[in-house]
């Protein structure tokens, strides 16, 4: 395994800007209020600090467990580091889980006190959380959250003097446990080193010769290893600044006020924004602008100012495929889009340079980290970055790994001749048909990812004659058909795209039909997890009791509504 002395460790890297860049601005904080507060390097520090000071008196054993439930924010950030410090080791829990997974991880890690934030829903957390854990409340905590909480943040900063040490935490010792977002069974708690991070941190600003003058967004779950990777990790590690986002409502002009140079996130969001440009300007006419010379730098510049990436030097999607065509309309914009690869247990692997972006492919390897293709065409990996094991479950962690080490994914993929991995599907999400053939369906989902009007779409058929696809429209779409079905433009559109999807497509994975369903796909209704990916079963259990009035309704494309 690579070592990386003290100071290339998080602590390390947080004591080092602590000295070095004192009074520049590390993190930047929406207010409720709707001002803007802002944490110099030094500040960062001294709140950490003056949390540790409060959780070492605690008198907790080192590598006691201590939780975040809470959206990002600049306390997110801080109370991680103030954890570490007092020795311990933290447990991020998504903001929009259910009171049953709350308590459920809770309890399964054995936590002594919770941090809570702003959340998606103030009750389930109130209900989840089990008498007897600490509840500290971050300052944008809901009032009622507030007045159920044991300690507010404001009060411990205020009370407690900043330690005056600097400890640190050797690179082998296990900084936190994530746990899985649940697309294949109840989740698991991944357990990494303090090493993984700076590992991530170097790989990633090494992409593009990052340095501290760039300026990251924060909005995808810090729970998930992608975003702490990507945000944190790295920002650590090169020292530049971080901003955050109040919410949803606020989200782009959060994001026109960071004006980040380095933008990650996920297809839906990417779909979106696209949606969002060509309700305004059709892609006809946004094609004909792009062919005039004298208008086309103007156009493109002024797409991306509007969606306030008109300043980011690197771009990239993960944690699911985006369809090739989005990913083109982008980069015709000039944003620098590629894919990338990794997993919670694995962290991120794989990400190209934007000059080697290749359509289809995440990438070739990060730095330390090895690739092979394995039995059943499964991607499997070696490096410093892959877990310690499952907290807790030692059997499931051991089936997880070769006898040499290396990580079984379960992604199928390709490995082109200089390194470049392309991922098939998954390899647990294959179903065979009645007529025993198997489908995959991730590559025929993301062919619908680049009709406007589709926000998700779910492929099924296990135990059928023939697949078939759900889909839930746009909202813009969604009131078309409430109006008129699938009479006009919208129909007949989704009619071409489905004959000309199934006509890519082996006989025996064509689709009978598209069922346009209702909505939302969401984390609150339990069909998608906190990093927006499909939960098949749950969708499963969901619509089978209509999948056979649809097929006798014998139509390509469906308004599930009235069937």
């Amino acid at each position: 395994m690579a070592q990386w002395s003290d100071e290339f460790l998080p602590l390390g890297r947080a004591y080092h800007w602590e000295r070095a860049r004192a009074r520049e601005v590390y993190l930047v904080q929406p207010m409720s209020d709707g001002t803007v507060r802002s944490w110099t390097w030094q500040q960062t520090m001294d709140e950490a600090r003056r949390i540790a000071t409060f959780l070492r008196a605690r008198g907790w054993e080192p590598g006691a467990r201590i939780a975040t439930l809470a959206r990002n924010s600049a306390w997110w950030i801080i109370a991680e580091l103030g954890a570490w410090m007092a020795g311990l080791v933290t447990v991020p829990l998504y903001p929009s889980l259910r009171a049953d997974s709350i308590r459920t991880l809770l309890q399964h890690a054995d936590v002594r006190a919770c941090f809570i934030g702003a959340m998606d829903d103030r009750e389930a957390m109130q209900r989840g959380i089990p008498v007897g854990i600490l509840r500290i409340a971050m300052p944008n905590a809901a009032p009622d959250v507030l007045r159920g909480c044991d300690r507010l943040w404001d009060d411990i900063v205020a009370e407690c003097v900043p330690i005056s040490d600097s400890p640190t935490r050797s690179g082998d010792e296990l900084a936190t446990i994530i746990y899985t977002s649940g697309t294949t069974g109840e989740p698991k708690g991944v357990m990494h080193r303090f090493s993984v991070f700076p590992h991530m941190g170097d790989s990633i600003a090494k992409l593009v010769n990052m340095d501290s003058s760039e300026r990251f967004i924060s909005y995808l779950p810090l729970a998930h290893i992608a975003e702490r990777g990507v945000v944190e990790a790295t920002s650590l590690h090169i020292g530049c600044t971080v901003y955050f986002t109040a919410g949803q409502e606020s989200f782009l002009a959060d994001l026109k006020r960071a004006k980040p140079t380095l933008f990650f996130s996920v297809p839906r969001l990417y779909l979106r924004f696209r949606q969002g440009v060509l309700e305004k300007v059709p892609q006809p006419k946004l094609d004909r602008l792009l062919r005039i010379p004298i208008l086309r730098g103007i156009v493109k510049r002024k797409i991306l100012r509007q969606l306030g990436l008109d300043s980011v030097r690197f771009a990239s999607s993960g944690a699911a495929p985006l369809p090739a065509e989005v990913l083109a309309w982008y980069r015709k914009l000039n944003l620098r889009l590629v894919e990338g690869y990794g997993l919670t247990e694995t962290a991120i692997t794989h990400a190209p340079r934007p000059e080697d972006f290749r359509m289809g492919y995440v990438g070739p390897a990060l730095a330390g980290v090895e690739v092979r293709i394995g039995p059943d065409d499964e991607v499997q990996m070696r490096s410093p970055m892959n877990m310690i094991g499952y907290y807790r479950n030692d059997e499931a962690a051991r089936a997880c790994f070769t006898a040499d080490g290396f990580f079984r994914t379960g992604d199928k993929g390709e490995l082109a001749p200089d390194g470049q991995l392309k991922i098939v599907g998954r390899i647990k999400e294959q179903f065979k048909t009645s007529k025993g053939k198997y489908v995959s369906p991730v590559p025929i989902e993301k062919r619908f990812g680049i009709h406007p009007a589709l926000e998700a779409t779910c492929v099924m058929g296990d135990g059928r004659p023939h697949p078939f696809a759900l889909s839930v429209l746009s909202a813009e779409a969604r009131k078309q058909c409430e109006t008129n079905g699938l009479n006009g433009e919208l129909g007949r559109s989704l009619e071409t795209l489905l004959t000309q999807i199934n006509a890519e497509l082996d006989p025996h994975e064509r689709l009978q039909f598209l069922a346009l369903v209702d909505g939302p796909w969401d984390v609150s209704s339990g069909l998608i997890t906190p990093t927006l990916k499909l939960k098949r079963h749950a969708l499963e259990d969901r619509y089978a009791p209509r999948v056979d009035s649809w097929i006798a309704a014998q139509r390509s494309v469906i308004w599930a509504r009235g069937l």
